[in-house]
């Protein structure tokens, strides 16, 4: 073991000791509820992040939806209840009930064009 690595590790120690001593005086003088105020603190600082994550990750696998375009068949990504556009047609869509349905304002009728056979008198 060389002399500087004796250092190294001496040093480390040393800040462990200092933080046990100062955790052992306020512990003493009857401040232990701080101590415990701050290790709550810092537990909820490490812990508030992975929460966050798999939240969110909760929260998208709720809310995102994988559909086709009503229009052109596109198959792109949207949020359920929300209003987007189609990027390949540009049509507005209203995501509902975890499909794209084409938005229409109110008072729009809808139509669908049918192609009729045409036939002469003559036959």
């Amino acid at each position: 073991m060389s002399l500087k690595t004796f250092q190294f590790s001496l040093s480390n120690l040393r800040l462990w000791l200092s933080l046990l001593a100062v955790t052992w005086l306020l512990a003493s003088l009857g401040l232990g509820w701080l101590v415990n105020s701050l290790l709550i603190i810092v537990g909820l600082l490490l812990l508030a992040p992975v929460l966050v994550f798999f939240g969110f990750r909760w929260w998208l696998q709720h809310n995102l939806v994988n559909d086709h375009c009503p229009v052109c068949g596109y198959e792109f990504s949207g949020l359920n209840n929300t209003q987007l556009q189609c990027p390949n047609c540009s049509e507005q869509l209203l995501v509902q009930q975890r499909h794209f349905q084409r938005f229409t304002p109110e008072g729009t009728i809808d139509v669908t064009a049918v192609e009729v056979q045409v036939q002469s008198l003559e036959d």
